[in-house]
């Protein structure tokens, strides 16, 4: 339930937009960032990590075995991705499982932030950049000591957040998917724009 809080679109509807109409019509920062600017995007990805950093708080304090983290953090990236309040419809994960693993494997998140920050810098895709970081995550649990349960909790949220950018992957393909500070390339529907002129 903690992760199924739609943040981003609380934020835009603040500000009057409904964030689903709008860009790729998904909840999560980039496209807040897209349709409503740097600020409410950066509300909205502060909001997204806070959600899943207390999920995983709060499952911690379930049990003191490793697996309940590693649960909470995998229902709360679920809970972000499928939300109940807004029908199932949300998010992609990404910013969810950076602070529910910001609070069980902080140091594994290291060469996973080294990724995305040299993928975005060099081809400005987020939506590369973050399959490939959290791909590699569950690799730096493992290389850096941290129970198997956790890296068994990020293997699970890597493959939620890989199919949750299966449009995306299909973009990056076919070479159309939106860099960094553009606009998203279809509609929330993903219909193609109107025909303009008489009919």
């Amino acid at each position: 339930m903690v992760g199924a809080i739609p943040v981003g679109y609380v934020v835009a509807r603040i500000l009057g937009v409904d964030i689903r109409r709008r860009g790729s019509g998904n909840i999560g920062a980039t496209n807040v960032l897209r349709t409503a600017g740097w600020m409410p995007a950066l509300a909205t990805l502060f909001g997204d990590i806070a959600k899943g950093y207390v999920a995983t708080w709060i499952g911690s304090h379930a049990g003191a075995e490793p697996a309940w983290a590693g649960a909470a953090a995998i229902l709360a990236v679920a809970g972000n991705c499928w939300p109940v309040f807004l029908r199932f419809r949300g998010g992609k994960g990404v910013a969810t499982a950076l602070g529910a693993f910001l609070r069980v494997t902080p140091w594994a998140l290291i060469p996973a932030a080294v990724v995305f920050a040299s993928l975005i810098a060099s081809f400005r895709f987020v939506s590369l950049a973050s399959l490939c970081a959290v791909v590699g995550l569950p690799l730096a649990i493992l290389a850096l000591g941290y129970p198997a349960a956790l890296a068994l909790a990020g293997l699970a949220v890597a493959a939620i957040v890989i199919a949750r950018h299966h449009a995306n992957i299909e973009r990056l393909l076919a070479g159309t998917e939106a860099r960094f500070g553009e606009r998203a390339p279809i509609s929330a529907t993903g219909a193609p724009p109107a025909a303009s002129g008489p009919r």
